[in-house]
């Protein structure tokens, strides 16, 4: 059976998609990163690879806008607003050069930033100040336009800034609702009709509010020792997963 109200997807596709988006916010919120990138993994097996980054782009917007509404009390504003300028600026030159990357080389570099980021000696305290935080919002958010999956830079990044649990997960879904906001807008203005997706797209923000939700009360029983070793745990499985992607590419 198909419904034509969701892209002609059959329902056993849109429960797996809804499913996931749900599981995608659980991780995420409660792990600090991953679920992105596995949503992202599971959209490319069943829609058409035209629109997967699009709407993956949308759903990830909502997914983090609900989460960074249920921390807002932990955000950190003052490295937001240093990350968004970055992040249009670097949308905009996306959009003026909105072409075909190599994707391996893009997937490499990430994995590699995001190991270092995890594993190795911290960041100078010049990187981590408003310059750097400017920087990493240009570059990710120009990064994203090709990929879709800077969510562990940017979570990593994030990290250094803050070792505090829900201030990691606030921030870092703040910086994103940013990202994939302007992601959107980029997409929308190349001739992409998101419109046509948006009861699909309402659908999985739902479902991801959902798992957001309860993802938060998950890590209310963590302590910060413990979402330390957590978080760089599921960030370096995300960049070996990079790495094998970018070799069988």
């Amino acid at each position: 059976m198909t419904l034509s109200l969701f892209g002609d997807l059959s329902a056993g596709v849109l429960a797996l998609l809804l499913a996931s988006a749900c599981l995608a916010s659980l991780l995420t919120a409660s792990l600090g990163a991953g679920g992105g990138v596995m949503l992202l993994a599971i959209m490319a097996q069943v829609l058409p690879p035209q629109i997967i980054i699009p709407v993956h782009g949308v759903v990830q917007m909502g997914s983090n806008v609900g989460r960074a509404a249920m921390s807002w009390r932990h955000i950190d504003w003052r490295a937001v607003g240093t990350f968004a300028p970055g992040a249009v600026l670097g949308a905009l030159i996306g959009s003026a050069v909105l072409v075909s990357l190599p994707p391996n080389v893009i997937y490499l570099t990430i994995a590699a930033f995001t190991l270092y980021l995890c594993w190795g000696p911290a960041l100078p305290r010049l990187a981590l100040r408003p310059a750097g935080i400017f920087v990493a919002g240009g570059v990710t958010t120009f990064i994203t336009l090709f990929v879709g999956a800077t969510g562990p830079l940017v979570a990593a990044f994030i990290k250094q800034i803050h070792t505090e649990r829900f201030k990691t997960i606030a921030t870092f879904a703040a910086a994103m609702s940013v990202q994939h906001s302007l992601k959107a807008v980029v997409f929308q203005g190349a001739g992409f009709d998101l419109l046509h997706w948006l009861p699909l797209i309402g659908a999985m923000i739902l479902a991801g509010v959902a798992g957001t939700w309860i993802g938060l009360h998950l890590l209310k029983r963590m302590q910060d020792t413990h979402f330390s070793l957590l978080f760089n745990i599921v960030l370096t499985l995300l960049a070996a997963r990079l790495i094998w992607q970018a070799l069988t590419t």
